[in-house]
């Protein structure tokens, strides 16, 4: 028996093993009384924990004038609380022979460790100290805002193709229509300069609370004890309102667009395809990822082949799709090799769009898609922080949790029509944004 302080509701996995032969993730999942969600996963292979601690929190969630706020508290959150001065958080994880870590997107902002067994309650008091008590002063603000500013400048700005293909893509959103996905999760350094404390203060307030979090807690550890130690540590901390849900409406095939990218780092023209696609858990879905892996995926696939390996007129050739809790891009991404016009290699890569609408794919390419796929979830989920990554995917990108143990019998069942369906109603030329990343001329240089 549970106490009642502790539940609000209660799920458990069936003991069926899915379709697919899939293993059978076994977890648990309730609320505490403030809202917080909890996950707990028990297994006793290796003697690690897990803490992973999703927030609904992203680039998406922000309002016109106030973009890259959830990014910056990604740095922020590591700043100090009231029992955890600054560093004491990462000093902490270390010298008990843990890791940790945290990255944002567009839909939520995690927070995670990796801890010996003994060391739960650490990594569970560090978590609830700053969800309770964030340090957000003036000096944190200024320091973190400059340190966001140094990451642009080094992994945006500094590196060829890089802004072309985080910013290029935003395009394709109408910042009326879609602001949640119309600019990007580092922001505008102008609204970051623009803001002040209590801006910054007011956000975390509104989304950096029990009742917008998730919490997923995997490894060796006894229900009993952790359910105690999460009672102890979150089970005092306020709710708070619930925020506002993000807006978006977008319109399939209102192109196509062009855009093009000038990038003095760059020594070789590239372009990038991208194509307005569903969310991440329409039915739809499941094919456009198992065909990024027939068009991109490794050696043997369609792009590699023609335009790497057989035509050379590209160095690299691949394609992707985004998971995204609202409208997503599947992209095609392109380099140029040597001496090459890339608009000849935007033409093969239209061109190899144009044969799996008119011919489709055959079975032996969507079952090595399929095999591909399987085995990047069974290696996924060997570790305790990659189970609990999967938990929290599943909790906040499907409509149960449950999924995580049947959402492979979905991938299993797609056909060679359902691919080339797929390909005839999204990846066309009046639903595709191009975006040509032009070089700098010989003797140009940027900056370094």
């Amino acid at each position: 028996m549970h106490r009642a302080g502790w539940l609000v509701g209660l799920a458990s996995v069936a003991l069926a093993a899915p379709i697919s032969g899939q293993a059978v993730y076994q977890f648990e999942d309730y609320r505490l009384d403030n809202g917080l969600r909890v996950i707990l996963s028990e297994n006793h292979s290796a003697a690690v924990v897990a803490i992973d601690i999703w927030y609904s929190v992203g680039s998406r969630d922000e309002r016109p004038g106030r973009s890259g706020f959830a990014h910056l508290f990604e740095h922020m959150m590591f700043q100090g609380s009231e029992n955890a001065p600054e560093g004491f958080h990462r000093q902490s994880i270390q010298r008990a022979g843990g890791s940790m870590n945290g990255t944002t997107n567009e839909d939520r902002t995690a927070y995670f460790e990796t801890l010996p067994a003994n060391r739960l309650n650490l990594g569970l008091w560090l978590e609830a100290d700053r969800m309770r008590s964030l340090a957000i002063t003036d000096e944190n603000f200024e320091n973190q805002r400059q340190a966001v500013k140094e990451e642009r400048r080094l992994r945006v700005d500094n590196q060829p193709y890089s802004k072309a293909f985080i910013e290029g893509p935003i395009a394709q959103f109408d910042e009326e229509a879609c602001f949640p996905y119309a600019h990007t999760v580092i922001g505008s350094m102008d609204d970051l300069d623009a803001a002040e404390t209590p801006d910054i203060r007011e956000f975390f307030d509104q989304f950096y609370a029990p009742n917008n979090a998730t919490l997923v807690v995997v490894g060796d550890f006894e229900p009993t004890v952790a359910k105690q130690l999460i009672q102890q540590y979150f089970g005092d901390i306020p709710r708070a309102e619930e925020p506002p849900a993000p807006t978006c409406d977008v319109s399939y095939g209102a192109g196509p667009e062009r855009l093009d990218f000038p990038d003095p780092l760059a020594n070789l023209p590239a372009v990038f395809i991208t194509y307005l696609v569903p969310r991440h858990n329409h039915p739809d879905a499941y094919a456009l990822q198992l065909l990024t892996s027939i068009l991109g995926g490794g050696e043997s696939s369609r792009l590699n082949r023609s335009l790497v390996r057989a035509a050379q007129t590209a160095v690299q050739a691949f394609a992707d799709v985004g998971g995204r809790m609202g409208p997503s891009q599947f992209s095609l991404i392109a380099i140029a090799n040597q001496g090459k016009e890339i608009g000849i290699v935007e033409e093969q890569l239209a061109a190899e769009m144009a044969k799996i609408a008119d011919e489709g794919v055959t079975e032996a390419e969507l079952q090595k898609a399929k095999n591909g796929l399987r085995a990047s979830q069974v290696f996924g989920r060997q570790t305790a922080f990659g189970l609990a990554e999967s938990l929290q995917h599943y909790a906040h990108n499907h409509d149960s949790l449950a999924e995580i143990n049947t959402d492979l019998d979905r991938y299993m069942a797609v056909t060679t029509s359902d691919i080339q369906r797929v390909a005839r109603q999204y990846l066309t030329a009046p639903n595709s944004l191009t975006i040509t990343v032009i070089p700098a001329t010989a003797g140009q240089g940027g900056t370094q």
